[in-house]
Formats: C-alpha cells, structure tokens, sequence
C-alpha cells in the first residue's frame, strides 16, 4: 500500500518545520488584500505562522511576513491578522 506524504512548511517566525495542516496560512489575494486563509487553499501569494500569537509577532517584528507577502504591512492590517489568528487558537 502506498504511504501519502504529508505537506510540510516552514513558520516565519520560529522557523520549525510543520505538517502543513498544523500552520495557519496568511495570504496576500490578487486584489493586494492580507487575510488568514483557514482553508489553505485561497489564491495568492501565502506564508504560514504556527497557531500562536509569538510566532505572528516575530514575524512583524522583523518584517519577514512584508518580505514573504512581498507588500508593505501597514498596524491597521497587523491589528487585523492579530485578531484572526487570536480567533483561530484553541
């Protein structure tokens, strides 16, 4: 029988590698707009952050998420993702 492999991904901000289904992804949609994609499968260019708000913050901090999104991040739009991924925790 065969094995089916489990996508893996990197978190932006501790950089631990997880099954993908285990991240939260954060995409930036064609329209330029930055929202949490709880399906993982919205159109975009896409980062993923483990389900905690450390993560999210390292990665404001030193603006990998603007690198990984390739878009300049504005508080409103942080303030915004904060609010989603604290939604999104268990």
């Amino acid at each position: 029988m065969k094995v089916k492999k489990i996508p893996q991904r990197t978190c932006i901000g501790c950089k631990t590698v997880r099954p993908k289904k285990e991240l939260i992804r954060i995409v930036r949609t064609p329209e330029g707009n930055v929202l949490v994609d709880q399906t993982g499968k919205k159109s975009g260019r896409g980062a993923y952050s483990c389900p905690n708000l450390q993560c999210l913050e390292l990665a404001f901090k030193g603006a990998l998420l603007d690198k990984a999104l390739d878009i300049v991040l504005d508080e409103s739009t942080k303030d915004q993702l904060r609010s989603e991924v604290l939604a999104l925790i268990p």
